[in-house]
């Protein structure tokens, strides 16, 4: 385990003004998140895409508050000692001021996130700032956005068009202007999240969003090889864990079947 502090929102300003890369993991549970933590990496962010990777849910959006601030308690109890940033599940970045601060509390206060992430750009800029002015660090969340996938009829990368380009710098800088600490850009061609990185003075963290960003995440199940069906092309698995695990429920259920487990090394004496 790292014996550390966790990171403040003023440490990432000052990675960014250094150069120093930022590294972001996203984990559901405590095992993932014991083992982020003892890699070292600087933040946890607990996504709503939770609900696809671990509840089986077709889409983020039927994720509920309720469900993140179960798994975001799981997480604070795995990584202690590490920034954990909680994603504010579909529709409640809508909801009135008072609902909004009120579920970002929760997951504050009951569920030990140190901030949260809102999905949107200058429509959400107002609901930024009153939580930051609350006292609630915000991450925002700009480029493709998971929660509105029903209304854009896919995963669709962000920024390709002229239009869409001007349209991702101006929410940037709305959500900077309102007081986000960081911002994850997502499925956004190389050029457009450098340029956009460049223009802020907040860090910029990528995922699926090229070289020139101030960090990176990856989910914690993708990075190790844990998925089943369409792997997008960001992402790099850094392991196969699902082969040795499948491997492994073969060899046990054959050795059971097969009289050899257990062995008397696994057994109790009267």
């Amino acid at each position: 385990m790292v014996n550390r502090k966790a990171l403040t929102t003023s440490d990432l300003l000052k990675m960014k003004q250094n150069g120093q890369k930022i590294t972001m993991v996203t984990a559901y549970d405590a095992p993932s998140a014991r083992l982020v933590e003892g890699a070292g990496l600087d933040l946890i962010l607990v996504g709503d895409s939770l609900g696809m990777v671990v509840l089986g849910y077709e889409t983020t959006v039927s994720v509920t508050l309720e469900e993140m601030i179960h798994h975001t308690k799981a997480v604070r109890r795995g990584a202690p000692q590490t920034m954990i940033v909680a994603d504010m599940p579909f529709l409640t970045a809508h909801y009135s001021l008072d609902q909004v601060l009120q579920a970002a509390g929760r997951l504050m206060q009951e569920a030990g996130a140190q901030a949260i992430k809102l999905e949107g750009g200058r429509e959400i800029a107002d609901t930024v700032a009153h939580l930051t002015r609350a006292g609630v660090p915000v991450m925002g969340h700009i480029g493709l956005q998971p929660q509105s996938v029903l209304k854009l009829g896919g995963y669709r990368v962000a920024g390709k068009s002229d239009e869409g380009r001007a349209a991702l710098l101006e929410d940037a800088r709305a959500l900077e202007a309102a007081g986000a600490f960081s911002i994850v850009i997502e499925a956004v061609p190389e050029p457009v999240a450098r340029a956009i990185t460049d223009d802020l003075t907040i860090p910029t963290i990528g995922i699926g969003a090229g070289r020139y960003v101030d960090g990176q995440v990856l989910v914690f199940h993708d990075l190790i090889g844990l998925t089943f069906g369409h792997q997008a092309k960001f992402v790099k698995r850094y392991a196969n864990i699902k082969d040795t695990i499948e491997q492994a429920l073969v060899q046990y259920r054959d050795e059971v079947k097969g009289e050899i487990f257990p062995a008397l090394e696994h057994t109790y004496e009267a």
